[in-house]
């Protein structure tokens, strides 16, 4: 039976011997490119081994993530995704009134984040263009998988390198910089978690 597009993809196949949290936040960095993602979803019951839900907040994105990431080698097992066959409650949820007051709040602030970000912009000062690109602002648990997935979706990408005792930066190596400008544009400001936007500049020479 054909189940209707929806904000919810279910995926199975997942490896199950990666920890809950690290699987949630791996799933939430590969996923979160697509969209917005409101929740994720997984379980370590036996019945609900190796699957987990992505719920998203637009449908196009749950569409194109279902799309672009069907069979894609997630802790090495290709994933198998299909949307879930009801909405989540989170969506019904939002759906309903109780979205409203949520969505002014959530106005209220990208307002004031973009006012911040205006005032902002000149204070990264940016290196002349490299094939080496220099991230900083990850979170703490940003591993090298985690900044592989995101940045191996771009022609030339070579390899991640974090910093043994700094957690919060890395270097990512392009073939040329015409590729790393191309990734360095498609990222900035990526939100590995909810409250680190990823800053990357051109490493220095």
């Amino acid at each position: 039976m054909d189940i209707r597009p929806n904000h919810t993809i279910y995926i199975n196949n997942v490896n199950d011997k990666i920890k809950k949290e690290e699987l949630k936040r791996s799933l939430y960095t590969l996923f979160s490119q697509f969209g917005q993602v409101m929740d994720i979803v997984a379980m370590k019951t036996m019945k609900m081994r190796g699957q987990a839900f992505v719920i998203f907040k637009e449908l196009s994105a749950a569409t194109n993530a279902l799309r672009q990431l069907q069979g894609f080698p997630f802790y090495n097992k290709p994933m198998r995704i299909q949307y879930a066959k009801t909405d989540s409650d989170l969506i019904s949820k939002m759906r309903g009134t109780y979205g409203d007051k949520e969505k002014k709040k959530e106005k209220k602030r990208k307002a004031q984040e973009q006012a911040a970000n205006v005032n902002k912009k000149p204070a990264v000062p940016d290196n002349p263009p490299n094939y080496i690109l220099f991230l900083n602002n990850l979170p703490e648990e940003t591993n090298e998988m985690m900044l592989s997935m995101l940045f191996n979706q771009f022609p030339g990408f070579k390899e991640v390198r974090l910093v043994p005792g700094k957690h919060d930066i890395a270097f990512v190596e392009f073939e040329s910089e015409a590729q790393a400008g191309v990734a360095k544009d498609a990222l900035q400001g990526f939100r590995i978690t909810a409250t680190c936007a990823m800053k990357i500049t051109y490493a220095k020479k």
